[in-house]
């Protein structure tokens, strides 16, 4: 019986074969683990760059593989260097425009209610900063522990807890000023 693609140590395994050359390994691994990788991605950075974040993710991997000392599980650290690669992908791109919220106000009536409020609440979680959005989404979103989400974050623990504590007072703050707002001008 094959063990679950979910279980780290063997995801952790086809990681260290691979990075001793086993290509059969290096496909399990990417096929094992390119779901979350592409997850936490469009999560951090929007499903338009996703799938480019993605693979640079994979091409930096397979150059990296060979050093790959299974400190931690071979999740953890293939999503630090996705993680890094969204880092860099916005240094890069300060400077181009990002999507208003313009575009969101395009949609015509016929939007459900359900959508409506998943679009606001992306809204909201787009407006955290950077370190905090990707707090609340490693922990909140795709489900990792704190201390996994501090050696994703290359972070402290404690600083996962401030980061995703501040998080979500942003965002109920930011709910309630909205809610504030659209009651004084209906």
């Amino acid at each position: 019986m094959k063990p679950s693609e979910r279980d780290d140590d063997y995801v952790t395994a086809l990681a260290l074969k691979a990075g001793r050359g086993d290509r059969a390994a290096l496909t399990a691994f990417i096929r094992a683990t390119q779901t979350d990788v592409w997850r936490l991605l469009a999560h951090l950075g929007g499903t338009d760059i996703a799938d480019d974040l993605t693979q640079e993710t994979y091409l930096r991997v397979m150059s990296a593989l060979p050093r790959f000392a299974a400190r931690s599980s071979a999740r953890t650290w293939l999503l630090s260097l996705a993680r890094r690669v969204w880092v860099d992908n916005i240094r890069h791109d300060m400077a181009r425009p990002r999507k208003s919220a313009a575009e969101v106000e395009q949609c015509d009536g016929t939007t459900s209610s359900l959508w409506a409020e998943w679009v606001d609440v992306r809204m909201l979680i787009d407006a955290l900063p950077a370190e905090r959005r990707e707090a609340l989404i490693l922990t909140q979103v795709l489900g990792f522990s704190y201390e996994e989400a501090a050696k994703i974050a290359d972070v402290r623990i404690g600083t996962i807890r401030s980061r995703v504590a501040r998080a979500r007072a942003d965002i109920v703050a930011a709910a309630a000023t909205e809610t504030d707002t659209n009651e004084a001008a209906g």
